[in-house]
């Protein structure tokens, strides 16, 4: 079993940053991605960013140039760093970690932070 926990969330002015972390505990063992999700009144939840253990990145097109996922594998954290922040960014985001083995997937999710971009 894992365990996330996210934090970091809060009011932020357009333009503005913020960075959310997610602390994971419990059996990591198999745990290949973690990433970030997003999820605005209304809308489908989506993903944000995900980083594998070996480094690799992918971003919704919509936050790159913009946000930056780093994981730290030895401290079990996963971090999303939030420049130029827009109103649209506005929504609960979710960390994400995904055990994964051939012919099996399991996600593990986090409570959520809630992030407004607001003036």
């Amino acid at each position: 079993q894992v365990q996330l926990v996210e934090s970091g969330g809060g009011l932020v002015q357009p333009g503005g940053s913020l960075r959310l972390s997610c602390a994971a505990s419990g059996n990591m063992i198999s745990i290949y991605t973690m990433g970030w999700y997003r999820q605005a009144p209304g809308k489908q939840r989506e993903l944000v960013a995900t980083a594998t253990s070996g480094g690799s990145t992918d971003y919704t097109d919509s936050v790159k140039g913009r946000f930056t996922i780093s994981r730290d594998n030895a401290k079990n954290t996963v971090y999303l760093q939030m420049n130029s922040l827009k109103p649209e960014d506005t929504a609960v985001y979710y960390c994400n970690a995904a055990y994964i083995v051939p012919g099996y997937r399991r996600d593990y999710w986090g409570q959520g932070t809630q992030v407004t971009v607001s003036s």
